[in-house]
């Protein structure tokens, strides 16, 4: 290995994955690689994911919902856990079905840290879910998109009072975009992104926080509600 080789691997986000299907943990551990990230461990069960994150201490952890031995909720068990361990390390839940009680558990034990609840379908998209982990990485919440329509669309209070443009632009909140890409996304102006979060927050009564993000207080709280009905 070069010294230039050696120092972008140094930089690069270090991964724990936890998947119990071989062949997809071994495609998912190619992606990374192939887009910058190193998986210092690929483990099958949720026992491997917390003895991984301990040894390894790394940067991201990127975990099922469904895990050895009854295939419930092992992994997002592991997941809360490593959260009350580690309170700082990024996570990343994959699940194959849009499941809310597992995104009001995952929610419930967010801190500062980033977190994510992607379906594995994203993952086809190779560049967004390379974007994705970075931003989940940066401290950014996560949201897969379709799990946001989901919601929406059976959501009744407080979304209610929300016009369907504010609804739009929650959706995208949700998924960790800026108030400039939400612009493009939606082909509004910033200063209509603005006002929308705006109108959004005081509908959904979320007080000023100079100590967390409002938006992701907007989002957590809205999702939190919805998850458990």
């Amino acid at each position: 290995m070069t010294g230039s080789n050696s120092a972008a691997h140094a930089s690069a986000l270090r991964v724990v994955l936890a998947e119990d299907n071989t062949l997809l943990r071994e495609g998912l551990q190619m992606l990374l690689e192939r887009n910058g990230f190193v998986t210092v461990a690929a483990v099958g069960s949720a026992q491997e994911l917390l003895s991984a994150c301990r040894q390894h201490d790394p940067d991201l952890i990127i975990t099922d919902v469904r895990m050895p031995p009854d295939f419930s909720s092992e992994g997002l068990a592991a997941a809360a856990q490593i959260r009350k361990e580690m309170p700082n390390l990024p996570i990343v839940v994959l699940s194959q079905y849009i499941e809310q009680s597992y995104v009001a558990e995952l929610l419930d034990g967010a801190g500062e840290a980033g977190i994510g609840y992607l379906l594995k379908d994203r993952v086809s998209d190779v560049r967004d879910f390379a974007d994705t982990l970075r931003r989940i990485k940066s401290g950014g919440t996560v949201i897969d998109p379709a799990v946001i329509t989901h919601m929406i669309s059976r959501r009744r209070n407080p979304l209610q009072h929300l016009t369907p443009r504010e609804r739009d632009v929650l959706a995208v909140v949700a998924e960790g975009h800026s108030n400039a890409a939400i612009a493009r996304m939606l082909f509004i102006s910033d200063a209509a992104v603005v006002k929308h979060v705006g109108n959004i927050l005081m509908k959904l009564d979320i007080p000023p926080n100079s100590d967390q993000n409002r938006r992701v207080s907007a989002v957590l709280a809205y999702l939190r509600v919805q998850a458990r009905e």
